[in-house]
């Protein structure tokens, strides 16, 4: 146990940091965070990825003066206060240099093009809007109309529906595949644009929802797609890497 405060004769512990963690829900967010980068800096180091001393010493003096800790002795002050030594904290920056270099590796610009080239459809856009009310009644009338009057959807939003997004005409934006519930989410990707779909009853059972889709945006590899084909990369590399090791939480 380390002592980390004190409030008078009370003293703060790291025992007591950690239950305040779990208690308050935040224990196994962190921990897992801590397990993950633990296991890509382990798996770098295996996969044959090294870091040169200059790497180390560039972004420790980088990370010293973004603390603000321009001195050599304020970075000792610092590192006693948190209780790490000066070890700890080079093996922090090298964990940190093996998990960049590592990501970097399996999200290369080859890798991602090729990811997209065989699964653009994934990242396929619609531009969605939407109208929630409370019963089932009132959602079949109002899908009626828009059988017949699909251009009041934005009329029939702002006076009938309960979303927020009733004062732009219900439009909620352009989302991407696993934005919507399952069965939603294949209808209105395959739907044509200004035709209703529904009403949807909610998971909760408490509102009825109607939809439609007022634009497409065909899959493109642009920066925004790019990042989120790289973290899908990362992810999966990470999962498989993680089925394949030992790993056991206490």
């Amino acid at each position: 146990m380390t002592e980390l405060a004190r409030i008078e004769e009370q003293i703060i512990s790291t025992d007591d940091l950690i239950k305040s963690l779990q208690l308050g829900g935040r224990f196994n967010e962190l921990l897992e965070e801590l397990v993950r980068d633990k296991l890509v800096a382990r798996a770098a180091a295996r996969n044959g990825l090294t870091v040169a001393d200059d790497e180390v010493q560039t972004r420790a003096d980088h990370l010293r003066r973004i603390m603000g800790l321009h001195r050599a002795a304020d970075m000792l002050d610092y590192l006693e206060r948190m209780h790490c030594s000066v070890e700890d904290f080079e093996q922090f920056v090298i964990d940190m240099l093996l998990h960049e270099k590592q990501e970097q590796q399996i999200t290369s610009e080859a890798a991602v093009e090729e990811y997209f080239r065989l699964n653009s459809p994934k990242f396929d856009g619609v531009e969605v809007a939407h109208i929630i009310v409370s019963s089932e009644g009132a959602a079949q009338e109002l899908f009626a109309i828009l059988e017949d009057e699909p251009e009041q959807f934005s009329e029939l939003a702002l006076e009938h529906s309960t979303a927020d997004t009733k004062t732009n005409g219900g439009v909620i934006g352009k989302v991407t595949r696993g934005a919507l519930e399952t069965e939603v989410e294949a209808k209105v990707f395959n739907s044509e644009i200004n035709v209703p779909l529904g009403p949807y009853e909610s998971p909760d059972g408490e509102s009825f929802e109607i939809f439609m889709v007022v634009g497409k945006h065909p899959a493109k590899l642009d920066d925004p797609t790019r990042r989120q084909v790289q973290k899908t990369l990362f992810d999966e590399w990470v999962a498989a890497t993680a089925r394949e090791t030992d790993i056991e939480l206490f």
